[in-house]
């Protein structure tokens, strides 16, 4: 039987002949042992760097979904974006919100971002509020996520503007607590994310204090700027590695990813060239 196209009800120029499910994704591939890549592009530094060969590199390496989203969003740039990576690929497209206006339906899905490791009503359920009527006509595919800022010794884009203050590195008991709260909160992802610029990762250890705590897909980002740190994130309990800054600053960095990534899935053992 032919599926029929579901068409996109604020703008009908737009269909999804084959709707995408992000969480489905990523269950399956976890029941498989299999782990994946994102890279988030952000539209305000669209400009900063070649957009095209960006994307262009990151399909040659094989990454498995593209993030588009930021903190601050200071033009209209998200649907060029996104139709702009229509046209080199037919990888999936998540947007990563800040807020409620970051809404674009001709991505696949949304990060339903709540950020439950801060105690600001407004990033918890407010900027949600007004989103929802927008987000209940999108046609996308909605991710209820629960989303985790780490102190990745340095301020961040996301802890200034959302004017919380993030979990501690060294405490993965407060971390694998609230990932719980959340999971029972009925959030189906767990975000783990040390922020845009973290000289520090989100440490393996913290990873994988939430990895015991929940069953829920586990994405961790911000700070991984080697295959090394990127190997030991899967290895501590991440579904799916997101990079973003590190890409831009450092060609040779999603190559190694990519290996990394590629390693881990074949279980073939990380070695460090540089010993």
């Amino acid at each position: 039987m032919q599926s029929t196209p579901q068409r996109n009800p604020l703008n009908p120029s737009i269909t999804k002949k084959h709707p995408f499910s992000l969480l489905t994704t990523l269950t399956r591939r976890r029941q498989e042992g299999r782990k994946s890549l994102a890279v988030l592009l952000d539209p305000d530094k669209v400009e900063q760097y070649d957009f095209v060969d960006t994307v262009s590199r990151a399909v040659r390496y094989q990454a498995d979904f593209f993030f588009v989203g930021g903190s601050l969003i200071t033009d209209y740039v998200q649907r060029d974006m996104i139709a702009t990576i229509r046209q080199l690929t037919d990888t999936p497209i998540i947007l990563f919100p800040g807020n409620a206006a970051h809404i674009e339906p001709s991505a696949d899905s949304l990060l339903l971002l709540s950020l439950i490791s801060g105690r600001n009503a407004e990033f918890l359920i407010g900027q949600h509020v007004v989103a929802a009527p927008l987000l209940k006509r999108s046609g996308l595919d909605i991710v209820p996520t629960a989303y985790m800022l780490v102190d990745g010794e340095a301020q961040t884009t996301v802890s200034y503007i959302s004017n919380t203050t993030p979990l501690p590195h060294d405490k993965p008991g407060v971390a694998a607590c609230t990932a719980m709260a959340g999971e029972l909160l009925g959030l189906k992802l767990t975000y783990l994310d040390a922020g845009s610029g973290a000289r520090r990762a989100v440490p393996p250890a913290l990873i994988a204090a939430v990895r015991a705590a929940v069953d829920t897909p586990i994405a961790v980002g911000g700070g991984i700027n080697s295959g090394e740190r990127a190997y030991e994130a899967l290895a501590a309990g991440a579904d799916l590695i997101v990079v973003g800054n590190g890409i831009e600053q450092n060609s040779a960095l999603l190559p190694e990813l990519a290996a990394a990534l590629a390693a881990f899935n074949s279980k073939i053992p990380v070695v460090n060239e540089s010993i």
